[in-house]
């Protein structure tokens, strides 16, 4: 399983930084890049002694002569310039970066260089990429954990109060923990049969999806078979209608996430590539046990699935919807500005969105003990230092390089803008192929060491001598790769994702203008949960930035499951209407109606991905806030608001052309209707109290 600390697995081999990490493999195969650093300091914090040099010296010896797996060599390091910290690096085989045989290896280097300074005044800590990757995987499993509990938890809890009966509450649970299983075998193969790469991130996102989304559809089902037993079918007819009625709506709604998930293969970021078919193949194994596996098991059991509860018998008056829909009829106007103003005011935190491109620190705690030496070592040495930036100078035509230009080419990368020093470090042993290493005066991740080393591209590029071409790898260049790549996502993913989407919309809607709106509310919600998140993240918490792919994720997450909650209330919305009530009327009695539905939905969803900020790291405690709060959004502004006082203003216009809301001439027998305007509440009522189909 790779690793999120392992940026270059992110990137195509097109990039710049790639193929200078290419370059140096080929060029330098011998060269020494440590897979994990031991970094020593003194117990009382002073300056270190010479006799606890030589003690580092012989713990480094000793190290590398256990002849540890993965291990290739163990040499000492520089102290740092204040003579507090000193270090040992360790090279393992570059062939297996990322991988989980370095994390192993990790693990025995750090219990073994803290036996061996027992007895010393020193201390030692272990960090580097390899035992990043350690502590990811430590970090990853614990927050699954918590993840996995607080999404049993929070559902168990939400599905007692709701039905009040224990079957009900623990069915789902029990039953999407099938699909889970299933869905996480086929994304194991697709997996291995497509060449994708695992990541441990993705494991706890999936965990959610199954449950949250799986909870959400068996809501949708549960919430109509109740109604028909309430309209007097015998139990397994009345499971029959059901899923005639509500099929649609939960096909049309999945269908939008998995779209929505699948577009994610347009993006040129690794993590994402493979994020997205696997969220896709979740997402269509529980649409296809909401519509089998779950009819079938609760068909089964029939009413007793509501024991002891005897309120499925009757419709409850959800006064508390009615009221809110009274208030939309009255004053759709007001409703839509007020609702619309909600969503704007809280766009405008996007104008201080930053991103933060330090993979390892965003997937761990930073009281995880590779995070400690990062810390530790970004203060005691050049803050450059820690992952310096290489400029690999290279003949054009294969003859060797000449060296008199060096000098001259070293002196033009030292004088850029926010480049500390700059020199030649090495030649291949052809001769055709220079390094030079040129140290930034900012950490690898920051926005000014990304701007300077744009800077130092610049001038590799226009400086080098004739005959030559420069590439710029490192970490710096690597981060500035992935920027690119990014803003390649939002110019693709972003705009094929909602057309995709608006096609599912208009075909379930028979709609051209609904689509646009419905759009258009969404994606202002995108832009208020994106503006929350700063405000609570980077102006609240003094985060840097937030995590590169979060807006990408939580695009895909809230246009996609923000769209579920619209097409349920406009579905119903249209149903209103067909009954001949007018545009205003219809959407307050959609709100009615569908509100409960659309309100219980939403807050086991948005409830379960908060539960991901129990992992204890900034990745999934933004993503968790995020999606969260953007599904509350979509469920408790839009859905409830929004989108159904916009209707109501734009009248019989927003089923242009197809007219889908005109008054039926004859109403079909109960149980005939299969279209999705039955199916666009999934509520919790059977009639209205003219004993109207509900």
């Amino acid at each position: 399983m790779k690793d999120l600390s392992d940026e270059s697995s992110f990137l195509p081999k097109s990039y710049e930084s790639i193929k200078a990490a290419d370059l140096q493999v080929k060029a330098f195969p011998s060269a020494f890049t440590p897979s994990a650093i031991a970094l020593y300091q003194r117990t009382d914090g002073g300056t270190l002694t010479a006799a606890d040099k030589k003690e580092v010296a012989r713990i480094t010896t000793e190290l590398g002569a256990k002849h540890i797996d993965q291990v290739q060599k163990v040499v000492p390091g520089q102290p740092s310039k204040d003579g507090r910290y000193t270090m040992s690096l360790v090279q393992m085989d570059s062939k297996n970066a990322g991988q989980p045989v370095q994390a192993d290896a990790a693990k025995v280097l750090r219990d073994d260089v803290k036996q061996l300074v027992k007895g010393t005044d020193l201390e030692v800590k272990l960090g580097g990429s390899a035992a990043q990757a350690l502590d990811q995987q430590d970090s990853s499993k614990r927050g699954e954990a918590l993840i996995g509990i607080g999404t049993f938890v929070i559902i168990l809890v939400t599905l007692l109060i709701i039905f009040r009966a224990p079957i009900l509450a623990f069915l789902p649970l029990l039953l999407i923990g099938v699909v889970a299983a299933i869905a996480n075998g086929l994304i194991a193969y697709a997996t291995k049969l497509f060449g994708l790469q695992a990541n441990s991130s993705v494991s706890s996102i999936l965990i959610v999806v199954l449950f949250g989304v799986g909870t959400d559809y068996f809501l949708f089902l549960m919430f109509r078979y109740r109604e028909r037993l309430r309209a007097g079918d015998e139990p397994k007819q009345a499971m029959i209608n059901a899923v005639a009625r509500v099929g649609e709506a939960i096909a049309s709604a999945a269908g939008a996430v998995i779209i929505a998930f699948l577009a994610l293969v347009l993006s040129t970021l690794g993590f994402l590539k493979q994020m997205g078919p696997a969220l896709a193949i979740a997402v269509s194994v529980t649409l296809i046990a909401g519509l089998t596996l779950i009819p079938a098991v609760v068909s089964l059991i029939g009413p007793k699935v509501f024991w002891p509860s005897k309120s499925w018998q009757r419709e409850p008056e959800n006064a508390r919807f009615a009221a809110l829909g009274r208030g939309v009829r009255r004053r759709p106007a007001l409703t839509a500005a007020l609702s619309g103003l909600v969503l704007v005011a809280l766009s405008l935190g996007t104008l201080g969105y930053k991103a933060t491109f330090d993979l390892a620190s965003g997937s761990m705690p930073k009281t995880k003990e590779s995070m400690v030496v990062q810390d530790e070592m970004q203060k005691a040495y050049s803050a450059g230092a820690a992952a310096p930036t290489d400029v690999y100078l290279s003949s054009a035509d294969g003859r060797t390089l000449d060296r008199s230009t060096f000098a001259s080419y070293a002196e033009k990368l030292g004088a850029v803008d926010g480049v500390a020093s700059a020199r030649m470090s090495q030649v291949n042993k052809g001769g055709t192929t220079a390094d030079f290493t040129v140290t930034l005066k900012y950490e690898a991740s920051t926005d000014k060491a990304i701007d300077t080393v744009g800077r130092v591209r610049e001038v590799a590029h226009s400086a080098a001598p004739d005959g030559t071409e420069a590439v710029v790898g490192g970490m710096s260049s690597i981060y500035k790769d992935i920027n690119a790549a990014v803003n390649h996502d939002y110019r693709t993913v972003f705009p094929v994702a909602a057309l995709l989407i608006m096609l599912i919309l208009g075909l379930v809607l028979r709609s051209v203008v609904a689509p646009l709106y419905l759009m258009a509310s969404v994606g202002l919600g995108f832009g208020a949960t994106l503006g929350a998140t700063v405000w609570i993240f980077q102006d609240a918490q003094g985060h840097p930035g937030l995590m590169f792919m979060l807006p990408v994720i939580m695009y895909l997450f809230v246009v996609a499951i923000g769209t579920d909650y619209n097409i349920l209330m406009i579905a119903r919305l249209r149903e209103e209407a067909r009954e001949g009530r007018d545009p205003r009327e219809a959407a307050g009695m959609a709100l009615r109606h569908a509100g409960p539905t659309v309100a219980a939905a939403g807050f086991i969803l948005a409830a379960t991905f908060a539960t991901m900020m129990l992992a204890g790291n900034a990745l999934l405690t933004e993503m968790g806030f995020a999606v969260s709060f953007g599904i509350a959004v979509a469920a408790f502004v839009m859905a409830m608001f929004f989108t159904p006082s916009l209707t109501a203003l734009i009248g019989h216009a927003a089923w242009w052309p197809g007219h889908a809301d005109r008054a039926r001439e004859a109403t079909p027998a109960p149980g005939a209707d299969s279209e999705i305007s039955g199916s666009g509440d999934q509520d919790s009522v059977a009639h209205d109290p003219a004993g109207r189909r509900g």
